[in-house]
């Protein structure tokens, strides 16, 4: 099934518009509430084979789609779809962070972005070579995950202490145990093969304040993927993303002693409830020296993560830089006390 959302005015297609944050009307200017929004004004368009055939209700243009892809836009008149059996059942996301900075929004902070880039090329930062900018809704799977941690330790504390001509070293040795319950709420995991799990991951935080129930009008106009992984494949990802926060809780609950040597330490690591959302987010694609270079940009708070050319010349002069600088310290500190140095 194809859904194409028309303006109840003049007929033309409308999308979800980030600055309003309602489903709005290019050609004439009406914006729509989506919780309000009739269902009269929904087309829709039903196929016999919906893997990845569908119909342009606007054009008649067949659009040809990845199993993937759950919105898009038509290649011949650009009207925004949604192809709602796959964000339907069980694809249905739960919930959906909509897009708060529109595309020329994005595209003048990504300039700015790249201005910022100490190391990168001159060019690189006033040429202007974005050749793409796209808004996508990526598949997370977001977990609230319960961590049990028992502690077993050998702790010590050291004590120096002076007595008529001896100096006396006193250790003490403490048993340690710890018994931790931790509550870890929305570690988000990207749930799409397409999406690089690195970007994707420094693209956090992600405003979970801002969730919405999920409504297909919120993907239109923009592109949207269905997960492939689920919540039990992806488990092991959220778990390990708490590793570090586990260990870091673990260390600073046993602080103050000299050493602590562990001889138990039982972690387990279990789900309380995981959600299937889409978070916003730009894809930009940038052209440079004969090669494209891909950034991603958090739909909601503008941070840019990705990659920048390096300037080797900038680098030379920065290492160089550090080299005088610490030449000409040394030098200082040697005539102070007296000697030179060359």
């Amino acid at each position: 099934m194809v859904i194409h959302y028309k303006c109840p005015n003049c007929g033309d297609d409308m999308v979800f518009n980030s600055e309003t944050g309602t489903l709005s009307c290019g050609a004439c200017g009406r914006q729509d509430n989506i919780e309000d929004f009739s269902e009269e004004n929904i087309i829709t368009t039903f196929e016999e084979d919906e893997a990845k055939e569908y119909h342009c209700e606007n054009c008649g243009a067949v659009l040809i789609t990845e199993a993937e892809t759950a919105a898009t836009t038509c290649s011949f008149c650009g009207a925004g779809v949604v192809l709602a059996d796959r964000v339907s059942g069980t694809l249905a996301p739960a919930m959906v962070i909509p897009f708060s900075i529109s595309k020329e929004q994005a595209g003048a902070a990504f300039k700015k972005w790249c201005r910022n880039g100490l190391l990168t090329p001159k060019d690189f930062m006033t040429a202007n070579r974005i050749k793409n900018i796209t808004g996508m809704y990526v598949p997370f799977w977001i977990y609230d995950l319960n961590s049990k941690v028992q502690v077993s330790a050998v702790g010590t504390k050291v004590r120096t202490y002076t007595k008529g001509e001896y100096i006396y070293t006193e250790t003490k040795f403490y048993d340690v145990y710890r018994d931790i319950n931790l509550d870890y709420l929305k570690i988000p995991v990207d749930a799409s093969t397409k999406m690089n799990d690195e970007l994707m991951d420094k693209l956090e935080p992600f405003p979970y304040d801002q969730l919405k129930e999920f409504k297909t009008p919120y993907l239109a106009g923009y592109i949207a993927e269905k997960y492939n992984y689920d919540d039990k494949e992806l488990l092991p990802r959220a778990k390990d993303k708490i590793d570090g926060y586990i260990e870091s809780y673990i260390k600073s609950s046993v602080s103050g002693y000299a050493t602590v040597n562990y001889k138990r330490k039982d972690i387990n690591v279990k789900k309380v409830h995981s959600s299937y959302v889409l978070l916003p987010v730009w894809m930009v694609y940038y052209d440079y020296n004969k090669t494209e270079h891909i950034f991603a940009m958090n739909g909601q708070t503008g941070k840019v993560v990705g990659k920048p050319p390096i300037s080797k010349g900038k680098v030379a002069g920065w290492f160089g830089g550090v080299a005088a600088g610490t030449f000409v310290s040394l030098k200082v500190v040697s005539m102070l006390m007296g000697g030179g140095f060359w």
